[in-house]
């Protein structure tokens, strides 16, 4: 099963590193991770989303807890009620006679064009990891020559936060 953790930690050097690390020393593989400074500039969110057992994870939350920079760990799994999102830039193959289908995909999905040349686009989109998949796997009959995903960001619904 997925979980996906938010984890609030001090916003200085060498966290990111001691967290992941965590992970690592458990032989645990993190699916996607994402980092960014909260409202508070002193403050960083890390979301990561992990495969794994509901054992493993309550184990690493607890390793988590016990690091000194790390302010609060939340499973926004458990809750069941958070939403999430990802960002993906992707350069599909588009001659001209394609590009009124890829154009159509982008603006049926939400999709972004970023960049047109004669042979390719660029389209970005910001959605939920499903609705990303989606678009990716409707893309990939053009010929997708590069793709860049930012991982899943998230956070949890109504007024619940992941606070000290």
């Amino acid at each position: 099963m997925k979980y996906t953790l938010s984890i609030l930690v001090e916003n200085q050097p060498g966290v990111l590193s001691k967290v992941s690390g965590l992970f690592s020393r458990r032989g645990f593989n993190i699916d996607s991770l994402a980092v960014g400074e909260t409202e508070n500039p002193d403050v960083s969110r890390i979301t990561i989303v992990v495969d794994g057992d509901e054992y493993i994870v309550e184990q690493v939350e607890k390793q988590l807890n016990k690091l000194v920079n790390v302010i609060k760990v939340k499973n926004l799994t458990e809750l069941g009620n958070f939403l999430s999102a990802e960002l993906a830039m992707i350069k599909v193959n588009c001659p001209q006679k394609q590009r009124p289908e890829i154009m159509s995909i982008a603006q049926l999905t939400g999709a972004k064009v970023v960049n047109v040349s004669p042979t390719a686009i660029t389209l970005e989109l910001a959605d939920t990891p499903e609705n990303v998949q989606t678009f990716t796997d409707l893309l990939h009959p053009y010929g997708i020559k590069e793709s860049v995903y930012t991982g899943t960001i998230a956070l949890e619904k109504g007024a619940g936060t992941v606070q000290k």
